[in-house]
């Protein structure tokens, strides 16, 4: 299995699909994903810093925060889970309210156990192909999930397994 990111754009002109293969057991994978001090160390693209305001990782449950981009801009964002299924996958929608960025989406997130490593598959969907265009070209999604996922396994290395 690659160590690497694999971003697929091609299976499905509304979908944006993320795969990285963690040197860490399943259970840390899912735990540095759902405590928000975890994830203050890792989510997001390179330069960016994630605050949270708001964190319920149950079905319904809102997670509120703040990116701030290396220039200094906030993007307020609002995920909205739909299912938690410890520790195999989360599903989430994000956007939705004046009071964030105009992106709206849904995502699978799955933790698949390989042997004592963890295969992370993120699955993004936006409304129409229009959309994640949209969404790559005016916030770079794209390498924003590469480098989000490539933050995680740095991360995932510093925490030890």
């Amino acid at each position: 299995m690659p160590a690497k990111n694999s971003l697929d754009l091609d299976s499905d002109p509304r979908t944006m699909i993320g795969t990285r293969v963690f040197d860490a057991p399943r259970e840390l994978v899912w735990q540095v994903w759902t405590d928000p001090k975890h994830l203050a160390q890792w989510w997001g693209p390179d330069g960016f810093t994630t605050t949270t305001s708001a964190y319920d990782a149950r079905p319904g449950g809102i997670w509120r925060f703040v990116m701030r981009g290396p220039d200094g801009r906030d993007y307020q964002n609002r995920i909205t889970f739909d299912e938690i299924v410890k520790p195999e996958r989360i599903v989430y929608h994000h956007g939705g309210g004046d009071d964030v960025e105009p992106v709206q989406f849904k995502v699978t997130v799955t933790f698949e156990d390989v042997g004592g490593k963890t295969k992370l598959t993120m699955r993004g969907v936006f409304p129409s192909a229009a959309e994640r265009d949209r969404v790559i070209k005016e916030y770079g999604a794209d390498k924003g999930m590469e480098q989000t996922l490539a933050r995680l396994d740095v991360y995932l290395n510093t925490t030890g397994s």
